[in-house]
């Protein structure tokens, strides 16, 4: 048989040996730079370096948990006051504002932008208002770019431009859009200004910080510039309680500057800007809580409250309020819900010059969510968050005794009641609820008739009242 040798005689060729690669003197050279991390490169290097300090944090982490026990930690302790965490975080925080103070368009800018505004628009021959399409409102971002400078760009955005009301030709008027930048400036500057005066930058306010707020706006609002010093103290102290009442309901002492900045209240404040000779007159002072009319009625009927001079009020003394139309019974539920008893011990209590102003704004906004929490749970006699056939008749019971002691005709309580439970009409046809009483749009009306003589005669007399108001207007 052919064995396959080359010589011929049948004998299989030696097979060649390769040695091991460990024996390979270019292998071991090459493990050994290799091992060095020299020929890596940095970005392999970098790599290595993350994965290190990531696994020494991660075994850190492992132990402080281990020591810590089960429960992690969710409290981060403020930085003490003087401490260097605690400059570098105002410092950064005064940049940061500066920054965005910087940011925004002064009244320079603005009249700019009027002008702007008004020189390249369109005047609709229907209307005669200035309006201006697309194509108008990316022109007049060019102009006032070149003009005011790029921090006005950010008003001239396709979005911006879509939230107004458009003609059949798609075009906007040039005025809502002007406000819009007006009030989007106002409010970011409302909103830097109480950052700035935010001390622990929690994002909320306590009331001394309110305070310094409204006492800073007070030389730019025209209604109250001449303001006497004496009672600057008292008027921010009036003026932020409405802030208070209305943006924290649940009474922390604290108000969100968020909530602030979206409430009415600081509408209603801004509306002292306008001068009082442009057809404001004493009606429209004294309805606007933040007016100066307002302030000084509410301190002089403290004042006249206070009998006996010693800067609170007792429960007799409350009951002259309103010349005396509340019942004895709601005077004794608000001093039960609504006031704190006296530090020194005992049972009396006497209410404070900051729960009066509650009590004020509760009984003049009776008809918003917030006024109507405040007296319903008055209302709730026992506390069961509802009212029954028996509460309505036990309150109704001191309103019908001062109706018959003023001269007036008698009155069955039970078709009282019944009137009030068709007004309501509760969910559930034996108990009314807060709820109750906001969705039927008459919980402010349905508390009057309970807690004031005057605010059932109203109701009694909706009509005829209704009647007087028509008259003028028709004449």
């Amino acid at each position: 048989m052919y064995s396959g040798s080359s010589d011929g005689e049948g004998h299989e060729a030696p097979q060649r040996k390769i040695p091991p690669a460990s024996s390979m003197l270019w292998v071991r050279n090459l493990r050994r730079f290799i091992g060095t991390g020299t020929g890596l490169g940095s970005e392999a290097l970098m790599e290595l370096e993350t994965k290190r300090i990531l696994l020494d944090i991660f075994k850190e982490k492992q132990r402080k948990t281990a020591e810590a026990g089960t429960i992690p930690s969710f409290y981060k302790k403020k930085p003490e006051e003087g401490s260097i965490s605690h400059r570098v975080q105002r410092l950064a925080k005064y940049r940061f504002l500066k920054k965005q103070s910087d940011l925004l368009l002064n009244a320079d800018d603005l009249d700019a932008m009027w002008v702007c505004l008004r020189e390249n628009c369109v005047i609709d021959d229907a209307t005669g208002a200035e309006k201006m399409n697309y194509e108008d409102f990316c022109h007049i971002a060019s102009v006032c770019a070149e003009q005011i400078g790029p921090k006005c760009r950010r008003f001239f955005s396709p979005s911006n431009f879509m939230k107004f009301e458009k003609d059949e030709s798609g075009r906007i008027a040039i005025l809502p859009f002007y406000l819009y930048v007006m009030r989007t400036v106002s409010l970011t500057q409302a909103r830097i200004d109480m950052s700035e005066l935010d001390e622990d930058s929690d994002g909320f306010l306590q009331p001394h910080e309110m305070e310094g707020y409204i006492r800073g706006l007070i030389p730019n609002l025209a209604q109250l510039r001449d303001i006497p010093a004496s009672f600057v103290q008292t008027y921010c102290r009036i003026a932020a309680r409405k802030f208070f009442f209305f943006c924290d309901p649940a009474r922390r002492g604290k108000a969100c500057i968020k909530k602030v900045l979206l409430s009415n209240c600081l509408q209603e404040l801004m509306e002292l800007h306008q001068e009082t000779e442009e057809e404001v007159t004493d009606t429209e002072q004294a309805e606007n809580w933040f007016s100066l009319t307002s302030a000084q009625r509410i301190c002089d009927m403290f004042l006249a409250l206070d009998k006996d001079m010693n800067g609170t009020l007792s429960k007799q003394e409350l009951r002259d309020y309103a010349d005396g139309t509340l019942t004895e019974i709601f005077i004794e539920r608000v001093f039960d819900e609504h006031v704190r008893r006296s530090k020194g011990g005992g049972n009396t209590r006497e209410m404070d010059f900051d729960s009066f102003l509650d009590f004020v704004l509760a009984l003049e906004n009776k008809d918003t969510p917030e006024g109507l929490t405040y007296l319903f749970r008055c209302l709730d006699l026992h506390g069961r968050g509802h009212l029954t056939t028996v509460d309505i008749h036990t309150l109704f019971r001191d309103v019908h005794q001062k109706w018959i002691e003023g001269g007036n005709y008698e009155l069955c309580i039970e078709d009282v009641r019944d009137e009030i439970w068709d007004m309501v009409k509760p969910v559930d046809p034996l108990k009314i609820t807060s709820t109750d009483l906001l969705n039927c749009k008459q919980g402010g009306t349905v508390a009057s008739m309970l807690i004031d003589v005057r605010g059932f005669w109203a109701h009694d007399n909706r009509e005829n009242l209704l009647q007087e108001e028509e008259e003028p207007e028709e004449e």
